[in-house]
């Protein structure tokens, strides 16, 4: 039996929260619920929410965060994106662009010039799609301890400014990653 889909197009609202019920109600209590366990990082939590509910089920939702960032010898910050996440019962109906989008939308009040995230390989074509560039350059991420790391994640930027354009030069993250 296939699941009726409504007529009534999602909206995206902004979250006064998102906590760990949240997001279980919409991938499920999973020890690794976004795949990247295997990475061993840690992750800093959103500070900004955004999510699409669907008969009273929150069903997508998409998160960010203003971090410091140095790219060649220049210091600025990005709008970290993290947190993005569809229900798997309800992908394939354009919700993580919406939910994205929205915070997208958000993120352009906020300052930096350029959004950043990290994703599995599996998803760059899905980011592509949604106008986010891969980087080829590594991106050195902090860890507990003082660690330095290279983040194992594929980075991705999207401008938040119709002007804004990528500078060149090594990818320093002065921040656990989102």
């Amino acid at each position: 039996m296939s699941e009726k889909r409504s007529s009534v197009a999602p909206t995206v609202a902004r979250l006064p929260q998102y906590t760990k019920a949240d997001q279980e109600e919409i991938l499920g209590n999973s020890d690794d619920p976004f795949g990247v366990a295997s990475t061993g990082l840690a992750w800093l939590p959103k500070e900004e929410h955004f999510g699409i509910r669907h008969e009273d089920r929150l069903v997508a939702h998409a998160g960010l965060l203003r971090l410091p960032v140095a790219i060649g010898d220049t210091a600025t910050e990005v709008v970290g994106v993290g947190g993005v996440a569809v229900a798997p019962r309800m992908q394939g109906r354009g919700l993580a662009r919406l939910v994205v989008a929205a915070a997208l939308e958000h993120a352009r009040t906020m300052g930096p010039e350029h959004a950043l995230l990290f994703c599995r390989p599996p998803l760059v074509p899905l980011y592509k799609r949604l106008g986010w560039h891969p980087l080829d350059d590594d991106v050195v991420v902090e860890q507990p301890e003082g660690r330095l790391v290279t983040m194992p994640l594929r980075t991705m930027v999207t401008p938040l400014r119709d002007e804004a354009r990528w500078p060149s030069g090594s990818i320093r993250l002065y921040s656990l990653p989102m």
